[in-house]
């Protein structure tokens, strides 16, 4: 399917492109409306990984609607769990209750299964996510992917990031795109990108997708998108502003909302001098300073094209105890806390730590 990814870092002149016509859509969407006069300001929004903390951003999307102040997002990213999300945030509050329940009501074994230990030394995965699988065929259907399509032709876009581990190269997947293919396949396509964008790397087994250069056929090996990036919304060199001057759009406002769904204090905890404590804990590490890169990166990207920076995490105050992995009480608690300060009011951060005015 030609067309529907992007090389996170390589290829800014095809993403350029499906800027410009993105932007000449929204145009010729508006006009057969008959809307008038400059279109109104535009609004990002970025969903990063942090498994079962994905719990926090599906509470405050849903608290946000409550309070009445959230808008419709002309772009919107998901790495890992924010993949999850991602689709359902896209198409509004009436999808809410899908990404409620889903964090609110699934237990482990409604994710994955456990595998003996030793199952490492033959797997490629220490536990099987053929539930995750199911999940996701249910969630995701052709009605699904018919709304989403609806809403391209309209100047809208959905990206999803995957890591190749093969070419160890980051991709960013146009949803939209394959939402409006009329490929039978396109369904299929959809659904394993978002699982490849969850898939833990040894936790859940990679995701091989077909592919097809030059003539040749062959698969890639695709696991979780924060591999690569635990945020992302679009590469640092692209030209917002002169995108839409070619576009014919001109002194347009641009908002942009991240979810962190994780905390960005650094949540001391004691480690055991034991081998698998200790790569953990290091590991646990690299995420979140990954992340924090993440966060310094699109800043300083909002900056140079005088977007409105506006950032959401999980509180320091968030002490509910973490039994396992998508640990059903957990969650619940963190779904309530993001749901509670979004209803109030979120407040949202102007810049990442460390990156203050002066």
């Amino acid at each position: 399917m030609p067309g529907v990814r992007y090389r996170a870092d390589f290829d800014t002149d095809q993403l350029e492109a499906e800027g410009e016509e993105v932007n000449r859509r929204e145009l010729a969407w508006r006009a057969s409306q008959g809307l008038t006069g400059p279109p109104p300001a535009t609004y990002f929004l970025a969903i990063s990984g942090g498994g079962d903390n994905g719990a926090f951003g599906a509470g405050l999307l849903n608290g946000w609607t409550k309070a009445g102040t959230r808008p419709e997002f002309g772009l919107v990213t998901g790495v890992s769990t924010g993949a999850i999300i991602a689709p359902f945030a896209f198409l509004g509050s009436a999808y809410d209750s899908r990404i409620e329940k889903f964090y609110t009501e699934i237990e482990p074994k409604d994710i994955l299964l456990k595998k003996p230990f030793y199952s490492f030394l033959t797997s490629d995965a220490l536990t099987d996510n053929s539930p995750l699988w199911r999940r996701v065929a249910e969630e995701i259907n052709r009605e699904l992917l018919d709304a989403i399509a609806a809403e391209y032709e309209k100047g809208r876009l959905l990206f999803i990031g995957t890591a190749d581990l093969d070419a160890r190269q980051g991709y960013i997947w146009n949803m939209t795109k394959i939402a409006a293919n009329p490929d039978p396949r396109a369904l299929e396509l959809f659904r394993a990108i978002i699982v490849a964008s969850a898939a833990i790397p040894g936790a859940f087994s990679p995701v091989m997708i077909d592919v097809e250069v030059d003539g040749e056929k062959y698969q890639e090996m695709h696991v979780d998108g924060g591999t690569m990036a635990q945020v992302f919304i679009y590469p640092s060199d692209i030209d917002l502003k002169e995108l839409e001057r070619k576009a014919g759009v001109q002194d347009r406002a641009r908002v942009l909302y991240i979810i962190r769904n994780s905390r960005l204090d650094p949540d001391w905890a004691s480690v055991d001098r034991r081998v698998m404590d200790i790569a953990g804990r290091s590991i646990t590490s690299l995420i979140h300073n990954q992340g924090l890169g993440d966060l310094y990166r699109i800043y300083l990207t909002a900056k140079k094209d005088r977007v409105d920076y506006n950032l959401a995490f999980i509180p320091p105050t968030f002490k509910e105890p973490h039994r396992e992995l998508f640990d059903t009480e957990y969650m619940r608690a963190l779904f309530k806390t993001g749901y509670d300060m979004a209803v109030k009011g979120y407040p949202w951060a102007k810049h990442p730590p460390g990156f203050g005015e002066r």
